[in-house]
């Protein structure tokens, strides 16, 4: 099989690629009151404290709002602080734009199988005994399981990796293999 290099463009859905990013008004501004992001401007109208009392009992204090912490801004949608961070940490990896990040596994397998995998029509490949949110994502998304079992003779869990590779090759609806 020859080695082609790698566009992302060929496996995703082709309404997806026609999808223009959503804009709102923290895109281009940073401070002020942002109205549309339906924001509180003012912050929270208390605080709330707990704090072990004399006896080891909880003590709850409460205090009209601390503004310092900014709980009424809902933080950077792109996470640029947070990749930039990274980024730091990862030198090989070229830039942000490199960088995903999710709310948790479960979200980005979501989105993965949303992206790629077209409803009714298309597969992922799985390989049990595996993580269970993998089948549970391609029902919700209407795709089709494929299963290569893994190879658990004597305990050995190992992936049967000609048997992977045979089936990704006989079915070209396969669109994700999760190993």
């Amino acid at each position: 099989m020859p080695v082609s290099s790698f566009d992302l463009k060929r496996i995703l859905r082709p309404n997806i690629l026609k999808l223009e990013p959503y804009r709102c008004a923290r895109d281009d501004y940073s401070e002020g009151i942002l109205l549309d992001a339906n924001e509180n401007s003012y912050g929270p109208a208390y605080q709330v404290e707990i704090s072990e009392g004399a006896n080891g009992s909880e003590d709850l204090h409460i205090s009209s709002g601390n503004n310092d912490l900014n709980l009424h801004r809902y933080p950077d949608p792109l996470g640029r602080k947070v990749k930039d961070r990274i980024l730091k940490l990862r030198p090989s990896v070229p830039s942000v734009e490199n960088i995903f990040l999710g709310v948790g596994s479960d979200e980005v397998i979501d989105m993965l199988v949303r992206i790629t995998c077209t409803p009714g029509k298309d597969s992922i490949l799985i390989t049990p005994p595996t993580y269970g949110m993998y089948r549970v994502v391609a029902n919700i998304n209407d795709v089709n399981v494929v299963k290569v079992p893994l190879i658990v003779e004597g305990g050995e869990f190992q992936l049967d990796v000609d048997a992977v590779i045979q089936v990704a090759v006989d079915d070209p609806t396969i669109k994700i293999i999760w190993l």
